[in-house]
């Protein structure tokens, strides 16, 4: 494991505690290096191109919702139940690949919404799809357990697998192996496409989210009893773990990690987000959005109420983003812990994501709204509508150029993000 020791201090004075948060200077390795590191881990055995489906706003092939607003530049409507799931590859952000309750996924471009691959012969509502990092492969998991992986340029499905109720999947940021996490507890890992598998044994309680750091050798694993592991993938062994009082005092709902992957913040139904050390497995943070909508209620009542649904971390400045199911997103200045800016919604948020090379967060809520926010004033930048009903889910270009969304109106939609600053 990388000794990140000297990526972070923690200073002590009185009861106040500083985290002073400085990045590594050591040279990141290379995807070509980690995969390679990768292949000690010691594993035991364990459709037709068309343009249908798709539609430009003028066509106007829609129906228009009460307010006829949309501003989305193409909506693809192959599925025909909600769609909760969206990922953009990661090489070119060209392709889309959705998953919904039809029990199918697609694989399609974004530019002109033509339809690449049709995923098939799954059991349930495809929950989890994504591409692997170079965007050769692209896996698609279901509810039930079905997971399958395809190669995006023979359109062949190359593997596929069977476990418990799928709660996550993801690709290891530089290989061709895949981690799922299922309601029974367990962590399953393989490589792909030779199935070598290797599985992480929970606390006997369901695993609710997770995350592979970006050095690709530790996991951290949220769960449905408050606690988190972070997991050393090649011995297959927790670093460490945190529960009890250092714990969530409620299931995890979302994990996300600074660039370096020194520090992790989780967000629990307990209506709390925790910073952790990755290098100590000491939480040195605790975060709470003072002035919601269920901030006087008794911790049982606001459990019931709210949730924090999404987390993330600012890669420009020292700053959180913390998203909650009553609609407020918190924004946290980290060397002093204190609350910075409350950008409210009108519905519960789903998801978040920060701009990579700016202070910009970007949101989708219940109200199926896609917007913009500037973090250091809390000021609303730009709101795109289109959707007539929640999204589930939302994709960001690297360039932040576009965004591709998931909804509970059976159509995923291309948004061009225009900015005044742009």
């Amino acid at each position: 494991m990388m000794d990140n020791t000297e990526g972070e201090h923690l200073d002590l004075h009185g009861d106040e505690e500083i985290i002073e948060v400085v990045e590594l200077n050591d040279v990141d390795p290379t995807p070509d290096d980690l995969a390679e590191d990768f292949e000690d881990v010691d594993f035991a055995e364990g459709g037709v191109e068309d343009d249908e489906g798709w539609e430009t706003e003028d066509e106007g092939g829609e129906e228009q919702m009460e307010s006829s607003r949309d501003d989305s530049e193409l909506t693809f409507s192959k599925h025909t139940g909600s769609v909760f799931c969206v990922n953009l590859d990661p090489v070119s952000n060209c392709l889309a690949v959705t998953g919904g309750e039809d029990d199918k996924a697609f694989v399609w471009r974004v530019n002109d919404g033509t339809l690449l691959l049709e995923c098939t012969g799954h059991k349930d509502s495809v929950t989890c799809s994504s591409f692997s990092y170079d965007s050769l492969l692209v896996a698609t998991g279901d509810l039930s357990g079905l997971i399958k992986v395809w190669k995006v340029e023979t359109k062949e499905e190359i593997w596929s697998f069977e476990v418990g109720d799928l709660e996550w999947m993801e690709w290891h940021p530089c290989a061709h192996v895949l981690v799922c996490g299922t309601a029974d507890g367990n962590v399953w890992m393989w490589k792909i496409p030779s199935g070598e598998c290797k599985t992480f044994q929970g606390p006997g309680c369901q695993t609710t989210t997770g995350k592979i750091l970006p050095d690709g050798k530790r996991a951290i694993v949220g769960y449905e009893d408050g606690t988190v592991r972070i997991w050393d993938l090649k011995q297959g062994s927790p670093l460490h773990i945190i529960k009890g009082l250092d714990g969530h005092q409620g299931a995890l709902t979302c994990v996300a990690c600074n660039k370096d992957g020194s520090l992790i913040l989780t967000g629990s139904v307990d209506c709390r987000a925790k910073l952790i050390s990755t290098v100590s497995g000491k939480v040195v943070g605790t975060f709470t959005a003072e002035g919601t909508k269920s901030s006087s209620a008794s911790a049982e009542e606001e459990s019931e109420s709210n949730s924090v649904e999404s987390v993330g971390f600012c890669n420009t400045l020292p700053l959180i983003a913390v998203a909650y199911l009553d609609g407020t997103l918190a924004i946290f200045d980290l060397p002093t812990q204190t609350l910075r800016n409350k950008c409210q919604h009108e519905a519960g948020i789903v998801h978040l994501q920060w701009e990579d090379n700016s202070c910009l967060v970007y949101t989708c809520s219940l109200d199926g709204s896609i917007r913009i926010w500037d973090a250091r004033t809390g000021n609303l930048v730009m709101d795109y509508l289109g959707h007539t009903a929640e999204i589930l889910d939302f994709a960001l270009s690297k360039d932040a150029s576009i965004a591709v969304t998931a909804s509970g109106d059976q159509k995923a939609k291309v948004f061009c993000l225009q900015r005044p600053d742009r």
